[in-house]
């Protein structure tokens, strides 16, 4: 169950403790459930650079994480779509498995750009998370995801993704109208930045690899707190 933090930390607010993270610390990169102040996605990153610009963070393989699950345990992409919106579900404590992802986040956009790598660091693609912008807290930041996503291959060709999911979404009211509209106008702004090849996809990103020194994060008992006050 979330938890509600009312208090100060250490005598200062989350206005006070949302300050630029220094590179190698940890923090959480949350989801809440559309329409919900609930924590449904936990994960665990480590700060590769954080300023006015950009949020760049790295989520290790091996990372512990909370994603959801229906009650009987079965993973939402292998529920059929008709019922994968509308079947109860409850948080369930997982771990990332495969290559670790490098998550990068402008203040304010909405939608983050993600990079994979196969086994061997060779670069796999860039994906854009369409996602309400986030709000950083002391703690990491939270967003929302909104479904509807963008694969971007190496050589630069794009796809939408997710496109079946997203409609789905507003069929069971989980994306009201005027927000579905506000989600398409953020994907082709995202296609623009993509066809001119805009930051960060020109910023050579995919050669980035992480401190070795770095230690696989921990995921906290309070996970799914609520922040005193979100900045």
């Amino acid at each position: 169950m979330t938890t509600t933090d009312t208090t100060p930390e250490n005598g200062r607010n989350d206005r006070d403790l949302a300050r630029h993270w220094a590179p190698g610390e940890h923090i959480l990169w949350r989801y809440r459930g559309n329409g919900t102040d609930h924590v449904h996605i936990c994960r665990p990153v480590t700060v590769v650079r954080d300023d006015e610009e950009l949020l760049a963070v790295w989520m290790a393989p091996g990372t512990p994480c909370v994603r959801p699950v229906l009650t009987d345990g079965t993973p939402p992409h292998r529920e059929p779509l008709e019922t994968r919106y509308t079947k109860p579900r409850r948080a369930a404590r997982t771990e990332w498995f495969g290559t670790g992802v490098l998550k990068l986040a402008r203040p304010g956009q909405p939608w983050s750009v993600w990079l994979f790598w196969e086994h061997g660091w060779r670069f796999k693609n860039f994906y854009v998370n369409l996602e309400e912008p986030r709000h950083r807290w002391s703690g990491g930041v939270d967003s929302e995801d909104h479904f509807l996503d963008l694969v971007v291959r190496p050589d630069r060709s794009w796809a939408w993704r997710d496109e079946d999911e997203f409609e789905r979404a507003q069929q069971v009211g989980l994306i009201a109208p005027g927000q579905a509209r506000g989600v398409l106008a953020a994907g082709r702004s995202a296609v623009r930045a993509i066809e001119a090849w805009e930051a960060p996809f020109r910023d050579g990103w995919e050669r980035w690899r992480p401190d070795p020194h770095w230690s696989v994060p921990a995921l906290p008992a309070d996970w799914d707190r609520t922040p005193a006050r979100m900045s």
